[in-house]
């Protein structure tokens, strides 16, 4: 009845169990049997993503990769990430994988597309941005994405490796700064498009999330769309 969902975490922790925690959430069940089942690999001795993108730092493919054969040894019948700049590899893993491996950016994507929205800006690490996936995936639906002034993106970076050294409360603080300043820019909707971002901002109980979008919550309704749906779908 349910297909299974292999995770492949650790990047960082607290994402892993936000993500696990919105796959919950957003998964219509009525009792435990109705939940989808999910193999959940955390491993965060994962090379930097950012590090590695930005200044050519240990690539962090060959323990992805370590990860991905783990799960499917397991049987897992997907596979999501619950990271957004590890997408960069996403079609390296894809490419060594029989099974559909999910990219968070088309999940976005499909989200924007239902709320009808042409105009967005994102919050993530240099190392997504630099990556370059969003503005490509949401560009070939018609959806324009603007990237942050660079003081902006100073605080969304400290913000970031604020929440993953612990400092929950200081990450929040500088991250509903960021998010606050993007939306007074008049954009539709702010793609939260680092996993611990939405995180540190429902800490702090942050104002207008409604004009968000969460790329963990996008992914994770993606993933429940996908174990409980009759056909399987495809690699993004």
């Amino acid at each position: 009845m349910f297909k299974t969902l292999g995770v492949l975490g650790g990047m960082g922790p607290l994402a892993t169990l936000d993500f696990a925690h919105k796959i919950i959430q957003n998964t219509p069940a009525q009792r435990d049997q109705e939940h989808i089942p999910m193999l959940i690999r955390s491993i965060p001795q994962i090379p930097d993503r950012t590090d590695c993108l930005m200044n050519d730092s240990a690539s962090p493919l060959t323990a992805m990769l370590q990860g991905l054969e783990e799960l499917l040894s397991a049987g897992v019948e997907a596979i999501a990430i619950p990271c957004n700049t590890a997408h960069f590899w996403q079609p390296d893993l894809q490419a060594k994988s029989p099974v559909p491996v999910f990219h968070i950016a088309h999940a976005c994507s499909e989200s924007l597309q239902q709320l009808q929205i042409s105009k967005v800006t994102l919050m993530a690490t240099d190392g997504t941005l630099k990556a370059g996936f969003y503005p490509e995936i949401l560009s070939r639906q018609g959806i324009q994405l603007e990237l942050p002034p660079a003081d902006i993106q100073q605080k969304i970076m400290r913000g970031i490796y604020s929440v993953k050294s612990g400092n929950i409360a200081l990450g929040g603080k500088l991250l509903n700064n960021a998010f606050q300043s993007l939306l007074n820019q008049g954009f539709e909707r702010v793609i939260l498009g680092c996993t611990e971002i939405p995180l540190a901002l429902d800490h702090l109980g942050a104002e207008h999330l409604d004009r968000s979008l969460d790329a963990t919550s996008a992914l994770a309704s993606f993933c429940v769309d996908w174990s409980i749906s009759a056909q399987p779908l495809q690699a993004a």
